[in-house]
C-alpha cells in the first residue's frame, strides 16, 4: 500500500466498523387508541372527546400527512394523539414517544409540526363578535348571567409557566411571583370560549401594557362595537368602554353593581380554570427552550379549548370552577372588593350605569 491507498483503506475500515456495529432499526407497535379505548377512557387520556379530535383531524390532515405510505409513515390520527398526550400530561418527549411507539426524535418532530398546524386554526376558532348581529347575541348572553347591560367580553390575564429560555434576556419572562412564564391576555364570552387572545409578552410586563399595545383596544377606542362593554378586575384605568368593580360601594345601587360585575366577570375566571385542567401543560411548565416553541402551544391550545366548548364536550372531572373561587365568595358577603385605585368618580358611563340602570332595578 502506498501512504495514500493505506489511509484509504483505515478510512473504509472505520466506516465498515460503525454500520456493522449500528443498532438495528426496530419498528415499534404504534396502539391505535381511537379505536382501543371508549369515549370515558379516550377523554380521560387526550382531555378531548373522540368528536372533537374528529374535528380537529378533519381540518389539519392535509398538512400533516406524509407524501407517501413508505417507511412506516405515523398516520395523521397518531400524530394528533401524541401531541394531545403532550398537552395532557406536559411530560418529557421521551415518554410521549414511549406512549404513542415512535422515537424521542419523531415525537419532537411531531409535537411542532401538528401545534403549528392547530394554531394555524385561530382565525376560524377564536374570533372576536363583530358583526352587529353578533354583538347583540354575545350581549344577550352575558345579560343572562347577572343583568349586566352592553357587555360582549371579560378581559383577564393569566401566566403561563414556562422554562428559563436562558441567555441575557431569561429575567425578562420572571413574573411577580418569582416564576418564569409567558403573561397571556385573554377575552371570553359567556360560553367560556376564548374570543381574543395575545400570547407574546414576557411574564414580567405588566398587565396594562399588554392591553394597551393591543388590537382589540384600538377597536374600542375606534367606535367598532359602538356602545359595548368589556369586564375586567381593579387592576385597570376605567375607560368608557371598560367597567371594573367599585372599591368601597356605599349605596344599595353600587352593591348590585358590584355583584353583577362580579358574577358575569366570573366567566374569564372559569375559562382560565377550565383551559389550564383540560391542558395541564399549560400549569405544569413547558420544557422547550425557544419561546417560538412555546407560543404555538399557548394558541394551539386555546383554539382546542374552543372546539371541545362547541362540541360539548363535559368540563375536566376535576374543575372546581362551577362555583365563584375564592375571594369571590367572601367579597359578596362582604360588599367590598381589592382594587389598586378608585378612579371611577369621572367616568360618565359608570354614573349612567349606577345611577340609571341599577339604581331602577331596586
Amino acid at each position: 500500500f502506498s501512504t495514500r491507498g493505506l489511509v484509504r483503506f483505515l478510512k473504509r475500515s472505520e466506516k465498515y466498523k460503525k454500520i456493522k456495529n449500528r443498532r438495528p432499526k426496530k419498528i415499534r407497535r404504534r396502539p391505535s387508541y381511537f379505536e382501543e379505548f371508549d369515549n370515558i377512557d379516550f377523554r380521560v387520556r387526550f382531555r378531548l372527546s373522540k368528536k372533537s379530535v374528529t374535528i380537529v383531524l378533519t381540518e389539519i390532515e392535509q398538512e400533516i400527512s406524509h407524501k407517501t405510505e413508505q417507511n412506516h409513515a405515523i398516520s395523521p390520527m397518531n400524530q394528533l394523539l401524541l401531541t394531545l398526550r403532550f398537552y395532557a400530561t406536559g411530560n418529557h418527549l421521551l415518554s410521549v414517544a414511549d406512549f404513542s411507539g415512535v422515537s424521542k426524535t419523531s415525537s419532537h418532530r411531531i409535537i411542532h409540526r401538528v401545534t403549528n398546524a392547530i394554531a394555524r386554526l385561530r382565525p376560524r376558532y377564536i374570533k372576536f363578535p363583530m358583526l352587529a348581529e353578533e354583538i347583540k347575541r354575545e350581549q344577550i348572553k352575558f345579560f343572562d348571567i347577572a343583568r349586566f347591560p352592553r357587555v360582549i367580553g371579560c378581559i383577564d390575564y393569566t401566566h403561563i409557566k414556562i422554562q428559563s429560555f436562558g441567555g441575557n434576556d431569561a429575567e425578562y419572562f420572571r413574573n411577580r411571583k418569582g416564576y418564569f412564564s409567558i403573561n397571556v391576555q385573554a377575552i371570553c364570552n359567556a360560553n367560556l370560549e376564548i374570543t381574543d387572545i395575545v400570547a407574546r409578552w414576557q411574564g414580567s410586563v405588566h398587565d396594562a401594557t399588554i392591553f394597551n399595545n393591543s388590537r382589540i383596544r384600538s377597536l374600542f377606542e375606534g367606535g367598532m362595537f359602538e356602545n359595548s362593554l368589556l369586564l375586567g378586575d381593579g387592576g385597570y384605568s376605567v375607560r368608557p368602554y371598560f367597567m371594573t368593580p367599585l372599591q368601597n360601594p356605599r349605596t344599595r345601587a353600587e352593591q348590585l353593581y358590584n355583584e353583577s360585575h362580579i358574577r358575569t366577570r366570573n366567566t374569564i375566571e372559569r375559562v382560565f380554570g377550565i383551559w389550564k385542567r383540560r391542558f395541564p401543560i399549560l400549569a405544569l411548565g413547558s420544557r422547550f427552550q425557544k419561546v417560538d416553541k412555546v407560543l404555538p402551544i399557548i394558541v394551539a391550545t386555546a383554539v382546542l379549548h374552543n372546539i371541545a366548548r362547541r362540541a360539548g364536550d363535559p368540563l375536566p372531572a376535576d374543575d372546581p370552577t362551577l362555583q365563584l373561587p375564592a375571594p369571590w365568595e367572601d367579597i359578596l358577603q362582604n360588599g367590598s372588593i381589592p382594587c389598586r385605585n378608585d378612579r371611577l368618580n369621572n367616568n360618565n358611563m359608570w354614573h349612567v350605569l349606577i345611577n340609571d340602570y341599577f339604581q331602577s332595578l331596586l
